[in-house]
């Protein structure tokens, strides 16, 4: 138990970094390029999405997988999964609780992490 907690706090560690990336490559698109706020959130997700990938496979699950480009395939389809349930997530508090867009990504961030990391080790990063 205390080896999937490590592994979670890395998860989440990786995943500020996704964060930062995530939020700063979804203001400029949004704010400064003028993308529609879902696009601009896509973009931003999938950026960070990739660079979490390769930050996990390395540091949080010591993988050494060589099947790249199978896992990497998982990974993403896990991520578009969450970025199907993230886009939901801000659609309800932004426009049916009327949450400014930047606080409901991210507690929809908040939210999907969980979804994210309890799939990627089950499917992801499986030892078998």
């Amino acid at each position: 138990m205390l080896e999937l907690g490590l592994k979670f706090l890395k998860f989440c560690t990786v995943g500020f970094s996704g964060l930062a990336i995530d939020f700063g490559i979804t203001y400029l698109a949004k704010e400064k390029l003028k993308f529609n706020k879902y696009v601009a959130n896509s973009l931003g997700f999938s950026i960070a999405s990739t660079s979490n990938y390769f930050l996990n496979k390395v540091w949080t699950f010591h993988d050494t997988n060589p099947d790249a480009i199978t896992q990497f395939s998982k990974y993403i389809f896990i991520a578009l999964i969450g970025l199907l349930l993230n886009n939901l997530i801000i659609y309800l508090l932004v426009n049916k609780k009327e949450v400014t867009f930047y606080w409901a990504k991210l507690i929809a961030i908040g939210i999907v992490v969980f979804w994210n990391f309890i799939a990627n080790y089950n499917f992801t990063f499986v030892t078998l």
